[in-house]
């Protein structure tokens, strides 16, 4: 997403609301400015914490930016300390050095971080799943990169699962128990666990969060699930134990509390709203 320029703060604020199909970093930095700008109205900070949270339900990283500008003595710097800790997140570098050697590796759709790593690897092949289209801009970006890759349909996720080497998997937010991940994601990783195949969750920064943040993700997606049929939304919960290793900016570690600790305090605040 572009940065849209100088406008009124909360102008800015609601083009973040209403952008779509934005990679979380790019959220969180759109944010970051609109928020670092609000100096003039420091009394709607948390409300306006709360509504960009409110149109990104499942954008982790921005409930870790939005609960520690809300809860800091000192929000106008913190806001652009946590810019500068996505930007300068090593999650995709820590993914890419712990990848064995000419790995056979599984994706599904278009995982924005773990693309970042396979980039930095000429070595590995990439059995990228596809549904309705959504890993188009995915092996766009790898063949970019000259990395290898075999398009394949999602149908075949049990086939891929058994002779890969690792099945990657891109996490939204998650606790210790469960992981908000794009759609077919628990599918894979299912798959894998049949047939031994490890599944490593990749969290960059932000990603980690309270419970009860999680909690609310999932009653949010409860909420759209009684209007529409299940298979249509585009996130879904995994549970941590179909999970073998997590990725994060720290390097590569066995899947288990001490991996899911939040990065943020909980901000209540964020939660008071009738639509969470």
């Amino acid at each position: 997403m572009p940065y849209v320029g100088k406008v009124h703060p909360i102008e800015h604020l609601r083009y973040v609301a209403r952008a779509h199909g934005v990679d979380p970093a790019g959220l969180v930095s759109e944010t970051a400015h609109a928020l670092g700008s609000m100096h003039f109205d420091a009394a709607g900070l948390v409300v306006a914490c709360r509504r960009i949270v409110e149109r990104h339900p499942f954008a982790g990283p921005l409930w870790w930016l939005c609960a520690n500008v809300a809860t800091s003595s000192e929000p106008f710097d913190a806001v652009w300390e946590l810019a500068e800790q996505v930007h300068s997140d090593r999650t995709a570098s820590e993914l890419a050095a712990a990848l064995p050697d000419e790995a056979d590796v599984v994706t599904i759709g278009d995982p924005s971080v773990i693309g970042s790593g396979l980039a930095r690897r000429g070595d590995v092949r990439v059995l990228a799943l596809d549904i309705d289209h959504s890993a188009t801009s995915f092996v766009r970006r790898l063949e970019r990169n000259d990395v290898d890759y075999e398009p394949v349909d999602a149908g075949a996720a049990g086939t891929v699962a058994q002779v890969a080497d690792v099945v990657l998997v891109e996490a939204l937010a998650l606790d210790a128990d469960r992981v908000i991940v794009p759609s077919g994601s628990t599918t894979i990783a299912a798959c894998a666990a049949a047939f031994d195949t490890p599944v490593w969750l990749v969290a960059g920064i932000g990603r980690r969060l309270p419970t009860e943040f999680i909690d609310a993700m999932v009653v949010r997606r409860d909420a759209i699930a009684a209007d529409q049929d299940e298979w249509t939304i585009d996130v879904e919960v995994l549970p941590t134990r179909l999970v073998t290793d997590i990725v994060g900016p720290h390097g590569i570690m066995p899947m288990g509390p001490p991996a899911a600790r939040p990065e943020c305090p909980l901000a209540a605040e964020l939660l008071r709203t009738p639509a969470m």
